[in-house]
């Protein structure tokens, strides 16, 4: 699956580029919430994500780099949150965290960034809908893909296989046409990708490209 990054589009013409997702072949619209302390970058918040779901006809895959994001799982769900992920390093009770995500009717995600082993997530796999791995240093788009992720990947694959769950694998950062079939190869199941699509010339046909690597 291929989930556009909102973060790259044009906020200026936020409408159009929604539009333009929404006519793709692109299956989720991501949505990074950034609050300046977990990573030092400050993003959108809620009335941006209620202004998109006005209009999305795509989940709304909606990554959470905040702390404390437990504070704000009900907020997000009535912004029009699908997806909601949280981060492994800022939920000190993450099982309960996903619990409650589940409650409010949304899948729950788990995300992680590049320096943090994927064997932390083995007692929490099967509770998790959704792990999205962070191939770049998180807070900023237009980074490269750090190769590593790769073996994190199979890693992950591996242990989810060995639970027997059902968990999607969603890569965020420094997706390219370049390196695509090679993260899928790998086992990722979802593409984020930011600049590749909204720096191209055409974004809509960038979408097509990746989906058809993707499949």
């Amino acid at each position: 699956m291929i989930a556009p990054s909102v973060l790259s589009a044009d906020f200026l013409n936020l409408g159009r580029d929604v539009q333009m997702i929404n006519d793709s072949q692109a299956d989720w619209f991501h949505i990074d919430v950034m609050d300046g302390r977990f990573v030092p970058n400050i993003s959108f918040g809620l009335p941006v994500l209620k202004a998109i779901k006005k209009v999305a006809k795509k989940p709304l895959d909606v990554h959470l780099m905040i702390v404390e994001p437990e504070k704000y799982f009900q907020d997000f769900k009535d912004a029009g949150a699908d997806i909601l992920s949280v981060h492994i390093e800022t939920s000190t009770h993450l099982h309960r965290s996903l619990q409650a995500i589940k409650a409010l009717g949304m899948k729950a995600g788990v995300a992680i960034n590049p320096h943090t082993p994927v064997s932390l997530l083995a007692d929490v796999i099967c509770d998790t809908d959704l792990v999205c791995m962070m191939s770049v240093n998180p807070g900023f788009g237009g980074q490269s893909f750090i190769a590593n992720t790769l073996n994190k990947i199979k890693e992950l694959k591996q242990i989810i296989v060995a639970k027997n769950a059902s968990t999607l694998i969603e890569i965020d950062g420094g997706v390219t046409l370049a390196n695509a079939a090679e993260i899928v190869a790998a086992g990722a199941d979802v593409l984020v990708a930011g600049n590749t699509v909204f720096s191209a010339s055409n974004p809509t046909d960038m979408i097509a490209q990746l989906k058809l690597i993707s499949k």
